[in-house]
């Protein structure tokens, strides 16, 4: 049973319109998700569309492990720390760097793991952004940072000698993931080159206009994966 998790690049797509609606209570409180055939859409913004700092993480990924998820297939939206990375095109991480504290489900218990991304997962999601038609390159870091402002120059400055793509939400919701056992891989559409990264100053107004092209591109993703990982 696997688990799509969206964020702002699926804001106003209509895929999931016509799924089932169910709420899941949590101890971190109540969750809204989407069923079609046994498999499970989250908005990880939620039904008020949270800002990225406010996301509540745990409830979101408590509620997929009370459902039976195993495998979550992330869809995150990025902006390029590398002039080659350009908007519009797509990567599939294989880790992820977060120099804030990020949550966890062992507040009052000393237990330890190795986080990693999946590559049985990565590999799912490379093959199927092919076949959709994405312009997608295998492996990247990507950075985590905590919104809801983007990024100074002098991070950006910083962040692009270890990473190749930044957003607010992976590192949070992968660590959380692994801790219930579940596999996690990413798809990260790049919405923007990060401040300092392109030729122009980077404006909001130039994210939400490539945000909006890469959604028909994502569904098209979603539709392939769903047919052929949704049997």
């Amino acid at each position: 049973m696997f688990a799509i998790v969206g964020g702002s690049s699926l804001f106003n797509s209509r895929l999931f319109e016509s799924w089932k609606r169910e709420t899941v209570e949590t101890p971190y409180g109540n969750v809204t998700v989407s069923k079609e055939s046994g498999v499970f859409f989250l908005q990880r913004h939620g039904v008020d569309l949270l800002p990225p700092h406010r996301i509540n993480h745990r409830a979101n990924i408590w509620a997929l492990k009370e459902l039976g998820v195993k495998d979550v297939f992330a869809i995150n939206s990025t902006g390029s720390l590398k002039k080659n990375l350009k908007p519009g095109t797509f990567l599939v991480p294989h880790d992820f760097f977060c120099p804030w504290l990020i949550p966890t489900f062992f507040d009052s218990e000393c237990r330890f793991f190795v986080p990693k991304m999946d590559r049985r997962i990565m590999e799912i999601t490379y093959d199927v952004a092919k076949e959709s038609g994405l312009n997608v390159r295998m492996g990247g870091i990507y950075i985590q940072t905590l919104g809801p402002r983007f990024e100074t120059v002098a991070e950006i400055s910083f962040f692009k000698k270890v990473g190749d793509v930044v957003g607010m939400t992976l590192a949070s919701e992968a660590t959380l993931a692994l801790e219930c056992g579940m596999s996690y891989g990413s798809l990260c559409a790049i919405d923007n080159y990060c401040h300092g990264i392109g030729e122009r100053d980077l404006t909001i107004e130039e994210v939400k206009s490539i945000q909006s092209k890469n959604m028909s591109r994502i569904e098209r993703f979603l539709e392939i994966l769903l047919e052929r990982e949704g049997k």
